[in-house]
């Protein structure tokens, strides 16, 4: 199985740029993983909120293929805790699902297009976070789900 990260705009964030690295580096010894950055829309003080999600889908939409798993990472998404996270990502693997994808979209979330094209969404929390801050939120979930799966000694409950 292949999992991929896509987000909208690139991380400004020194401390987030090198932790989001340290998290990778680190999936890289447990699963393909893929970290997508899709450049932020220009111009956007002409643009409406509703346009703006528009072509940020236009750009999402064409990363992904017909046979994809999508998972968006949306406030209003399923809640797991990290080992049932950890177990979702192990039901997918068991699943024989070839490419989980989740998505963490621009500063004002999706547009109807993104919501209608994905499988199933995933809230980190009922707090609101940067979605630059998503990214190594996320990062670092999906190292402890594998080092959960394979019972090492990172997470402690």
């Amino acid at each position: 199985m292949k999992i991929s990260l896509i987000a909208i705009g690139k991380t400004e964030d020194k401390y987030l740029i090198e932790g989001i690295d340290k998290y990778l580096n680190r999936l890289k010894h447990y699963i393909n993983f893929s970290f997508t950055v899709i450049p932020d829309i220009k111009n956007t003080k002409n643009l409406t909120e509703a346009q703006q999600k528009s072509k940020e889908a236009e750009l999402i939409l064409k990363q992904l293929n017909n046979s994809d798993l999508v998972v968006l990472m949306d406030e209003k998404g399923k809640k797991y805790s990290s080992v049932l996270f950890a177990q979702y990502i192990n039901k997918q693997m068991v699943g024989s699902v070839q490419n989980l994808v989740f998505i963490i979209g621009g500063p004002y979330g999706f547009d109807e297009s993104i919501y209608k094209r994905a499988n199933s969404s995933i809230s980190l929390s009922d707090m609101t976070f940067s979605h630059q801050m998503v990214r190594l939120f996320f990062v670092e979930q999906m190292y402890r789900a594998f080092t959960i799966l394979k019972n090492e000694p990172y997470h402690h409950e």
